[in-house]
């Protein structure tokens, strides 16, 4: 049986798993059910939190491109306009700057300004006319002996912050339904199932789609929403540019420079039915697909690439949801945790009716949101209805 990275155990939900609260109850019952991204993750280290507002920082190496703004001539040999941008103050004196697009070798003699560099042109060999917009980037340094140390560079981390969203989900029964013999059973029961099917729904719902957001944070009763994946993510390959198509060959080159150019090499996508349509076309002429039923609890089809195995899932709700059966989200899963506010997990409250209710009222409540400890590590992909 496949492993999944980021995720706990080997196999199929144990018989030994011990359900701590509904929440887990739910996925453990029916993780192929409406909320299979919750299945998963009540399967990842979930993490309580003891604010509403939880925070993590993002760092990633600079990736030391410059970009000219304006054409070079090969008779200049000093000063090379830049594009204005956070990696320029890499450029100190002693960095050496290579031409992607010619391949001319500078050096640069003093530290970069904003938008100016001062360079030593063509390091052994002919000097190139320098075109307007060409990429530059940083290929090491060179001193000369007994040099004194470079101007120091550093970067900092950057913080990125989700809120817990209250949600809740109530269901009545009358005393008299409850004394009435139903052929179709209990009725509270049945709403109790019901109803979590439903809170469940709406949190998995919220983790796709929310909007990170406070409304009153200033008063004793703000309103809070949590961000969703959709509304969160860097990385998107929007199909609609290109009459909505998208070939075999081009979705392997999203693979290989957007999908898995970060994180693992390993990711699970939650795919709508044309998108499924698409990988099942694709997978009978060259990826051979391989079902992998009961990871987890969640069955899942694995294709594998060159660059990576994507671990694909029809996703239920993404039927339901307008414009979804032609997209998919793509999730590395050691990069995305379940935040609970502590005590507040999903729960049962029974008996919130009124004094006087001649009535029985419960309701499930969840403080929850999503964290995503890395942004470029997920991709979402929308408007491929067709295969070119």
């Amino acid at each position: 049986m496949a492993a999944i990275q980021g995720l706990r155990g080997t196999g199929q939900f144990d018989t030994d798993f011990r359900p701590k609260n509904y929440r887990e109850l739910f996925t453990l019952l029916e993780p192929n059910g409406n909320a299979p991204l919750n299945a998963l993750l009540s399967m990842t280290s979930s993490e309580g939190t003891d604010d509403p507002e939880f925070k993590n920082f993002r760092d990633e190496l600079p990736e030391r491109a410059l970009q000219v703004n304006g054409a070079v001539s090969s008779a200049s040999t000093t000063s090379v306009t830049i594009d204005a941008g956070n990696d320029n103050l890499f450029a100190v004196k002693g960095t050496i700057i290579v031409n992607s697009e010619t391949g001319e070798v500078m050096r640069a003699t003093a530290d970069s300004t904003a938008t100016g560099l001062t360079v030593e042109r063509n390091i052994g060999g002919t000097s190139h006319t320098i075109a307007d917009d060409a990429k530059l980037f940083i290929a090491g340094t060179a001193y000369e002996e007994g040099a004194n140390s470079p101007t120091g560079v550093s970067f900092d981390a950057s913080v990125a912050s989700n809120f817990t969203q209250i949600f809740r989900t109530s269901f009545t029964v009358t005393e008299t339904l409850k004394a009435t013999n139903l052929r179709t059973g209990e009725k509270e029961d049945e709403l109790a199932t019901k109803a979590l099917k439903l809170h469940m729904q709406d949190i998995e719902r919220a983790m796709f789609f929310g909007k990170k957001h406070e409304a009153n944070g200033s008063t004793s009763q703000p309103l809070r929403y949590t961000g969703g994946l959709i509304n969160t993510m860097s990385s998107v390959i929007d199909r609609s540019t290109a009459s909505n198509s998208m070939t075999e060959d081009q979705f392997d080159r999203a693979l290989i420079e957007d999908v898995f150019a970060f994180g693992s090499k390993q990711q699970i996508m939650f795919c709508g039915a044309k998108v499924a349509g698409h990988l099942q076309k694709m997978g009978k002429d060259r990826w051979q697909p391989t079902a992998v039923e009961g990871a987890y609890g969640v069955n899942l089809t694995q294709y594998t690439t060159f660059v990576g195995d994507l671990m694909v899932h029809l996703h239920p709700q993404f039927r339901q949801i307008p414009g979804m059966d032609n997209a998919a989200v793509i999730i590395d899963f050691p990069y995305l945790k379940y935040r609970y506010m502590e005590g507040r997990d999903t729960q049962l409250l029974r008996d919130r009716q009124a004094a006087d209710a001649d009535a029985v009222k419960h309701e499930y409540l969840s403080e929850c949101g999503l964290e995503l400890m890395q942004d470029k590590v997920h991709t979402y992909i929308k408007n491929w209805t067709n295969l070119a």
